[in-house]
């Protein structure tokens, strides 16, 4: 993120290149970037002449150096975006003559989502030293509630430990998504709002009392009355809570209990950093790890095995979605 607020002060401040390669995992600072570039380089009255933004399934390399090359029309610039650029990737060394003697007057922006170029070629170094390449990188689940808060706070609002717990557990690491709910609760909720799991529960749907998170602490607690009734609140909404996922967090859960129980240096930071937590959560494992020995925890792993191959039909003798989460419970709880 840094990288980026670095990038976007340095265009503002007039230090413009005349190629920017974006790059990586992770599209929502790619996006954020190209569309920075193409809403702040060109004035409006400029953008008509001079902005082009091309698709890199519909155009050729040979199209895309092409129009680099033309002058500017009225202005000191133009700009040409290409989006989607990762499917020029055969293509991509026919760029390294003009990345090599780029157009001074061209700003040239690609898109090169869920891939990178390799460092070792001729035409990333050539990129590199006359324009600038960005790897934007996947943020591990861990790391992801640190960049809510940051977002939030350039928003004016602030968000409670769960609160941003639920977002992470239930969007994932998916940068993109996240922020367009981030978005729809800033338009809903007055600024310097703190952020609290009832408004996620009011505004995005995830309810704050039956969902996954709640499932995994309740077992981890072996609060076995409130895990049932969880339970059953998955099985009579099917549609919110498919039996795979469930499964799935589950079963995460329980190896990263195993791997806790392994763990020599368990402080707190450490053991966020190897499980790879929001650390928010590690006082659920910290409860889970004196309710679950590391012998009970292995044969519960083998047991969720069992129940996600038959989440996913394969010996199952179509047992209904509430038969499998029993089967689970008990499985765990016995």
């Amino acid at each position: 993120m840094d990288e980026v607020v670095k990038i976007v002060n340095d265009i503002k401040n007039g230090t413009i290149k005349p190629i920017y390669f974006l790059m990586g995992e992770e599209p929502y600072y790619i996006d954020k970037l190209a569309d920075f570039i193409e809403q702040n380089v060109l004035t409006e009255e400029e953008k008509g002449f001079n902005q082009t933004v091309l698709y890199g399934r519909d155009v050729s390399m040979e199209d895309i150096i092409s129009t680099c090359k033309r002058y500017p029309m009225m202005a000191d610039r133009q700009v040409v975006i290409v989006k989607e650029a990762q499917d020029l990737t055969k293509t991509i060394d026919k760029l390294e003559s003009y990345a090599e003697n780029p157009m001074p007057s061209t700003v040239l922006v690609f898109c090169y989502k869920y891939k990178t170029l390799d460092k070792r070629k001729k035409v990333t170094k050539f990129i590199a030293k006359k324009g600038l390449v960005y790897e934007s990188k996947k943020l591990y689940e861990n790391q992801v509630g640190e960049w809510i808060k940051r977002v939030l706070q350039g928003k004016s609002f602030t968000i409670e430990p769960k609160a941003n717990a639920m977002l992470v557990e239930f969007l994932g690491t998916d940068l993109s998504k996240i922020n367009n709910e981030l978005e729809k609760l800033a338009i809903v909720l007055p600024k310097n709002t703190m952020i609290t799991a009832k408004h996620i529960e009011e505004n995005i749907g995830f309810s704050k009392d039956f969902n996954v998170f709640e499932l995994r602490k309740a077992i981890g607690d072996r609060n076995q009355m409130k895990a049932y009734q969880i339970a059953q609140y998955f099985a009579d909404n099917p549609k919110d809570n498919p039996m795979v996922v469930t499964t799935s967090l589950v079963f995460g859960f329980f190896v990263n209990l195993l791997q806790y129980h392994g763990l020599k240096d368990r402080n707190p930071k450490n053991v966020a950093a190897v499980l790879k937590v929001n650390p928010y959560f590690l006082k659920d494992y910290d409860v889970a790890l004196k309710n679950y020995p590391m012998k009970k925890v292995s044969a519960i792993v083998g047991k969720l095995r069992d129940i996600d191959v038959k989440s996913k039909g394969v010996g199952a003798n179509a047992l209904s979605n509430s038969d499998l989460l029993k089967e689970m419970l008990v499985g765990i709880f016995n």
